[in-house]
C-alpha cells in the first residue's frame, strides 16, 4: 500500500484552514454572547431603569399632590403652592401616566401590572377629592366661611392624607417588585460578560497553541535545496515548468543558485500565464517582464496592447451597432403612436446604456402660444416632480439645448437639479447627458439621461445617433397625425361646403346685381368729380401742412408748376405776417384734429403775385378715423377784391 504523503502546499492549506475555522467560531461565539449581552442592556436601558425611575417619580408625585392639597386648604395666599397643584393635575399627572402605561406593556410580572393600575385608580380618585376641595376654596369668601373651611380640613385629615398613605405603600411593593427585576437583569448582564470573557481567552489559547504547532512542523518539512534544484533542470530540459513549492534555500552559494532558477522558473511561468490569457482575450492580465531586456517578455506586452486596442474597439463598435439595430426594431414597432414609442425608447435607453434615469421632453406647437416642451415618458423620474413639467426655449438647461440646438454633457451636476432615487434614498448623480431630438436641423424635443457614472465619447455618440432616429420617426408619427386631422377637417370642410354650395350660389347671383349697381354709381361719381376738377381749384396737403398733389386750375391761379410745389409747405402760399400768427398754427392744429375750415384769404402765387380765394378746407380720414390727407377746394375771387 502506497504511503500517503502530506506536501507543503496541503500542510499551510490546513493549517491556515483550521486557524480561519477557530477565527470563525471564536467570532460566532463573541458575536452570540454580545448580541445577548446587548439585549440585556437595551431591556435595562429601555424598559427596567426607565421604570425604576418613572415608579420612583409616581411616589414623588403623589407626596406633592398631598403637600399642595394641604397647602391649598391652610395656606390662603400661596398662589405659586396653588399654580403647581393646577399644572400637577392638568400636565404633571398625564404626562406620567402616559410614560407608565408604555412601560407596562414590557413588565412580565401580572401582578405588578395589576397593583400599578390600582395604584393609579386610587390616585385619580385623590385626585377627585382634590379637585373637590379645589372648588370650594376658591374666593377669600370661602375661606372665610366656617363650614366651608371645616369640610375641606375634614376632607384633608379622614381621605387625603389616609388615601395618600395606602398610595405610597402600594408603589413601593411596586418598586421592590422593580427592583427584583433590575438586580436580575444585572446578575445576568455580570454572567454574560464573564462568560464571553473565558470563551475568549481560552479559543485565543487554542488558536496560539494551533498556530505554533503548525509553524514547527511547516519549518520540518522544507526540503533540500539540492533535490529541489536536481529536480528543476531536469524537468527543464524536457521543456516542463516545476510547480512553485514555496521552497527557502540557505544564504550559500546553493541557496543563490536555487534563488536564480525559482527566479526564471517563475518569469517562464508568468510569461506562459499571460500568453494564455492573451491568447482567451484576457488583456487585463498583470505582467512583468523579467527585465528591460527581456524581448520576449516587451514583446508579449506590445502584443497585448495591440489586441486590447483592437478588441476594445470591436467591442464599441459591436455594442453600437446591436444598440442602433435593437432600437431601430423599436422605431418600427411604435411609429404610429409617440407616447408609446417615448416610453419604450426611454425604458430600453436608460437600461442598455446601464444609466439610472432618463426622460424624453417633446415640443407641443399645437397650440397658438409660445411652443413648449413636455416630459413625454421618463424611466425612474420623480413623477411628481417632473410629470407636468413645461419648458420653453431657453429655460434650464434642456430648453438650453432646444435653443442651441446642440448636446450638454453635464459632469459636474448642481445640488438638487436631479436626485436619483431607490428605496433606500437618493443622491446626485455624477453625470446628465443632455441630446437634442434633431433631423434635417429641424428639433423636435430632447433626451436627458442621468447617471451614477461618466458617459464615455462612443456613447455619447451613440445617444446623439438614437435621437436623430427618433426625430425622425417624432417626425413621421407628427406629420401623419397632422395628415390625418387636415383629412378629418377637409372631410367635414367638404361636408359643410356641400350644404353652403346652393346659398353661395343664390348669394353670387344677388353680388354679381350689387356689383353691377356699384359700378353705375362709380361711374357716375367719376364723372362727377372730373366736372368738378374742372371747374374749381384743388390741392391736396397731409395732415401737417405738405403739398400731395394739384389739379391744373389751382396751378394756373398761382402760376406754378406742379413739380414746383409738390413736397412744399402750405406756407408757400401765405405771406409773412401770417406765417408767424398764432391763428395760422392753429388753423393747422383743427385741421389734423379733423375740423374743417373755410374763409376768404389773401394768397402769394408764384413771383409774389397776389391771388384772393374762397377756400374751403376737408379732412379726409381713414378707416381707423385717421387723418390720411386734407382737401382745399378753392375758388378765384380777385375780381371782387380789386
Amino acid at each position: 500500500m502506497r504511503k500517503f504523503k502530506l506536501n507543503i502546499g496541503n500542510k499551510i492549506f490546513g493549517g491556515f484552514l483550521i486557524l480561519i475555522i477557530l477565527f470563525v467560531l471564536n467570532a460566532a461565539v463573541i458575536f452570540i454572547t454580545g448580541n445577548g449581552i446587548d439585549q440585556v442592556v437595551k431591556k435595562s436601558s429601555e424598559i427596567i431603569r426607565p421604570s425604576k425611575e418613572a415608579i420612583s417619580d409616581f411616589k414623588l408625585l403623589v407626596t406633592r399632590s398631598k403637600m399642595l392639597s394641604i397647602n391649598w386648604v391652610y395656606v390662603q395666599y400661596n398662589v405659586d403652592d396653588k399654580e403647581a397643584l393646577k399644572v400637577l393635575h392638568s400636565q404633571d399627572y398625564p404626562a406620567l401616566k402616559d410614560r407608565i402605561e408604555d412601560l407596562q406593556k414590557s413588565w412580565e410580572i401580572d401582578s405588578q401590572r395589576y397593583l400599578m393600575d390600582t395604584v393609579k385608580a386610587e390616585f385619580e380618585a385623590l385626585l377627585e377629592i382634590e379637585k373637590d376641595i379645589m372648588s370650594q376654596l376658591v374666593t377669600f369668601e370661602n375661606y372665610e366661611d366656617p363650614l366651608v373651611k371645616l369640610l375641606a380640613e375634614d376632607a384633608i385629615e379622614s381621605q387625603v392624607i389616609p388615601m395618600t398613605a395606602s398610595i405610597i405603600e402600594k408603589l413601593d411593593k411596586v418598586a421592590q417588585m422593580q427592583q427584583e427585576v433590575t438586580q436580575e437583569s444585572d446578575e445576568a448582564l455580570t454572567d454574560a460578560t464573564v462568560r464571553l470573557r473565558s470563551i475568549t481567552i481560552i479559543l485565543g489559547a487554542i488558536i496560539i497553541l494551533i498556530g505554533l504547532l503548525s509553524a514547527y512542523f511547516m519549518a520540518r518539512s522544507i526540503t533540500n535545496p539540492i533535490n529541489y534544484i536536481k529536480d528543476v533542470v531536469v524537468k527543464l530540459g524536457k521543456g516542463e515548468l516545476v510547480e512553485d513549492q514555496g521552497k527557502k534555500f540557505n544564504n550559500d552559494e546553493i541557496g543563490e543558485m536555487a534563488i536564480a532558477m525559482d527566479n526564471l522558473i517563475q518569469g517562464l511561468r508568468s510569461t506562459t500565464i499571460f500568453a494564455e490569457n492573451i491568447g482567451n482575450g484576457k488583456y487585463d492580465s498583470e505582467f512583468k517582464p523579467l527585465s528591460d531586456h527581456d524581448v520576449l517578455g516587451n514583446a508579449l506586452l506590445e502584443m497585448r496592447s495591440n489586441l486590447a486596442r483592437v478588441a476594445e474597439e470591436d467591442k464599441k463598435r459591436n455594442w453600437s451597432t446591436e444598440g442602433l439595430a435593437k432600437f431601430g426594431d423599436i422605431l418600427r414597432r411604435n411609429n404610429d403612436n409617440i407616447e408609446k414609442l417615448c416610453d419604450d425608447i426611454i425604458r430600453n435607453l436608460v437600461t442598455y446604456m446601464g444609466c439610472n434615469q432618463g426622460g424624453i421632453y417633446i415640443i407641443d406647437d399645437s397650440e397658438s402660444g409660445e411652443p413648449f416642451m413636455t416630459l413625454m415618458a421618463c424611466y425612474a423620474w420623480d413623477k411628481k416632480k417632473y410629470i407636468d413639467q413645461k419648458i420653453h426655449k431657453g429655460e434650464g438647461l434642456s430648453g438650453q439645448v432646444w435653443q442651441e440646438m446642440d448636446t450638454i454633457y453635464l459632469t459636474e451636476v448642481p445640488d438638487n437639479y436631479i436626485r436619483i432615487t431607490s428605496g433606500l434614498g437618493d443622491a446626485n448623480p455624477k453625470s446628465v447627458l443632455i441630446v437634442p431630438l434633431k433631423v434635417n436641423e429641424e428639433i423636435y424635443g430632447v433626451v436627458e439621461i442621468a447617471s451614477f457614472k461618466m458617459f464615455e465619447d462612443y456613447e455619447i455618440e451613440f445617444v446623439q445617433k438614437i435621437a436623430e432616429s427618433i426625430a425622425s420617426t417624432v417626425s413621421s408619427v407628427k406629420i401623419n397625425a397632422t395628415t390625418q386631422k387636415l383629412l378629418e377637417e377637409s372631410q367635414e370642410m367638404t361636408e359643410q361646403m356641400r350644404s353652403q354650395e346652393e346659398e353661395m350660389r343664390q348669394n353670387m347671383e344677388e353680388l354679381q346685381a350689387t356689383q353691377e349697381e356699384m359700378q353705375r354709381g362709380q361711374s357716375e361719381a367719376e364723372s362727377t368729380m372730373e366736372a368738378i376738377n374742372s371747374s374749381v381749384a384743388i390741392i391736396e396737403f397731409d395732415e401737417h401742412g405738405t403739398i400731395l398733389n394739384a389739379n391744373q386750375n389751382f396751378l394756373d391761379l398761382t402760376g406754378y408748376f406742379k413739380d414746383e410745389i409738390q413736397g412744399e409747405s402750405h406756407r408757400i402760399f401765405v405771406n409773412k405776417d401770417d406765417k408767424a400768427s398764432d391763428e395760422y398754427r392753429q388753423f393747422w392744429k383743427d385741421l389734423a384734429a379733423g375740423r374743417s375750415k373755410t374763409g376768404e384769404f389773401s394768397r402769394l402765387g408764384k413771383g409774389g403775385k397776389v391771388v384772393w380765394l374762397a377756400e374751403n378746407y376737408a379732412p379726409i380720414k381713414g378707416r381707423d378715423g385717421s387723418i390720411n390727407k386734407v382737401m382745399l377746394v378753392a375758388m378765384d375771387i380777385s375780381k371782387f377784391k380789386g
